[in-house]
């Protein structure tokens, strides 16, 4: 049972960092790349431990906490993500359900 869990925590583990590597490339790619800072690519209105997602029909932007990603909940978003999107695109990282559901989730999470 041991062995079991800590596939899957292998598993979520690299996810998160394809995640957080894919938001780190996709800052530069658009260009937002801080002048005064080298390490800068998220855009400037992203705070630091926070990145962006769309969600709904109209791809509305979603400032979240990096934390959220170890919630289970939200780790189910981005399995359904993935599944439905992949995490190689231009399109930022996007969650496929209905805003009224990602923000419920995200206050509950909170």
């Amino acid at each position: 049972m041991a062995i079991r869990s800590k596939s899957t925590k292998l598993v979520q583990t690299t996810v998160l960092k394809q995640i957080l590597k894919r938001c780190s490339s996709l800052g530069k790619k658009n260009g937002y790349e801080d002048e005064e800072e080298d390490d800068g690519t998220l855009p400037h209105d992203v705070p630091k431990g926070h990145f962006a997602v769309y969600v709904g029909e109209n791809r509305s932007r979603y400032i979240v906490p990096i934390s959220f990603l170890t919630h289970p909940h939200f780790q189910t978003l981005l399995r359904q993500a993935e599944e439905e999107f992949g995490f190689d695109h231009d399109m930022g990282l996007t969650i496929p359900c209905q805003e009224v559901v990602f923000r419920s989730l995200t206050s509950m999470i909170r």
